[in-house]
């Protein structure tokens, strides 16, 4: 843990610049940084109520969370929670939940001055931080003070339990010290949970696997625009590219450009996993020469062939526009995004081949033919326009998935012994049972 702490007393000039090149770009504002660093914090005042803290790092995470925290606030009506986001867009999309006793803030640093300031004023009964996001000073203090850490839907990949291992000398056993600090730890799936048993998770604090993504109910219904949108766009003929990174983007205009060619009605939504990129995916648009609509300026998708979403919280809209989508950061190693909400809104899958965060569920998905890689600009536009000729294969892709994802979804029983668990922890108010 020293190395570690030495370590991020090392790199904090890096860490500094990082964020000036944010504050430089409009990316975050000396507001944002002053949260980060807990150094807004004076002159704050809580609830007596106990407040349970939920850690996510962005908008996938949180998005597949929602329901745990609305179950929370139902099951203990006493208890608030306070949110906590590695991101500003995700700070954004929770607050606009408008949920009763929920706070939403930027995440503190992993600096123990930092952590002690934090703590010290929110008070947290305990802490369910979600997939991946472990934090070795956050973790000790946590123990320190006696605060339960439950893990839901952890996730670790062969690259990161790779990355982990290779980590691990250099880091002195903090790994190990952080993994000794989790009090219960649910595993989004068997291969996740396999690798953190070796990388020594006790068997005694593990809860029945937990999927968030798999349960996350999507629906356009009542969206003020959908009916319109509907309208707009002919189902059979858009195509969506949800969630894009960097480096995608370009490869789903360059499709999107030879699929014109064949089908000049065909239409494109493009929604770039972060909004804030909106900028820099226009100039590849008109790079591209291809005309475009922007939904933040209000702009009506009518007239042109591409419709750029950068905006939030309106995924479930995109996905029930359009017949075909890709699913980002699938082409970069980025793990790839959730196939749970194409599947539940009708759309067929085509995704590359970097999926390690949702392993088994594509694996599940490609074999029963209901979703298909892609990795290059020739093979998603020849894959678009094959489904573009004849409907009936996408419409069969999306049957199929439906009836594969099924079969994925967790059960009641998972989310039971969650609750179990954590009503078991020191501090934290009746739980009701359902």
């Amino acid at each position: 843990m020293l190395f570690y702490r030495f370590l991020l007393t090392a790199l904090s000039p890096l860490f500094a610049l990082l964020l000036l090149v944010r504050l430089a770009t409009g990316r975050e504002r000396v507001a944002d940084l002053t949260e980060r660093f807990a150094r807004d914090l004076r002159g704050t005042t809580t609830s007596c109520a106990p407040t349970l803290w939920v850690h996510g790092a962005s908008n996938g995470e949180l998005t597949s969370a929602k329901s745990l925290i609305e179950e929370a606030l139902t099951r203990a009506p006493g208890m608030d929670i306070l949110v906590t986001v590695n991101t500003v867009t995700a700070r954004k999309m929770v607050a606009n939940w408008g949920l009763p006793r929920v706070q939403v803030r930027l995440a503190p640093m992993d600096l123990r001055g930092t952590l002690k300031r934090f703590l010290r004023t929110y008070r947290p009964v305990a802490l369910v931080t979600l997939e991946n996001e472990i934090w070795p000073n956050r973790f000790a203090l946590l123990q320190r003070a006696k605060t339960p850490i439950l893990v839901a839907g952890a996730r670790m990949s062969e690259t990161s339990a790779k990355r982990w291992e290779a980590l691990s000398p250099l880091l002195g056993g903090t790994a190990k010290r952080s993994i000794a600090a989790i009090t219960y730890l649910a595993a989004q799936d068997l291969a996740s949970e396999q690798r953190l048993l070796q990388m020594g998770v006790p068997t005694r604090i593990l809860l029945p696997r937990m999927n968030l993504k798999a349960t996350v109910e999507m629906s356009a219904d009542g969206h003020k625009d959908a009916k319109a949108f509907a309208k707009i766009f002919d189902r059979d003929m858009t195509f969506l590219a949800a969630s894009t990174h960097e480096g995608e983007e370009r490869i789903a205009i360059a499709a999107f450009a030879h699929l014109r060619k064949e089908h000049p009605s065909a239409r494109m939504i493009l929604a770039p996993r972060h909004p804030l990129r909106a900028g820099e995916v226009a100039e590849e648009l008109q790079r591209a020469g291809l005309a475009f609509a922007r939904r933040s300026q209000k702009s009506s998708p009518k007239d042109a062939p591409v419709f750029l979403a950068d905006t939030l919280g309106e995924m479930a809209l995109w996905y029930g526009l359009a017949g075909v989508s890709f699913v980002g950061g699938s082409l970069v190693p980025k793990g790839g995004h959730t196939p749970f909400e194409p599947a539940q809104c009708d759309s067929a899958i085509l995704h590359g081949p970097h999926v390690s965060n949702h392993q088994a569920a594509y694996d599940a998905l490609d074999h029963a033919e209901a979703a298909r890689q892609v990795t290059s600009v020739e093979g998603l536009s020849e894959t678009l326009c094959a489904l573009m000729r004849d409907p009936a294969k996408a419409q069969d892709m999306t049957t199929k998935a439906h009836t594969v994802t099924a079969t994925l979804r967790d059960g009641a029983a998972s989310r039971e012994a969650f609750w179990a668990a954590l009503a078991q922890c020191p501090g934290i108010p009746t739980l009701s049972t359902k």
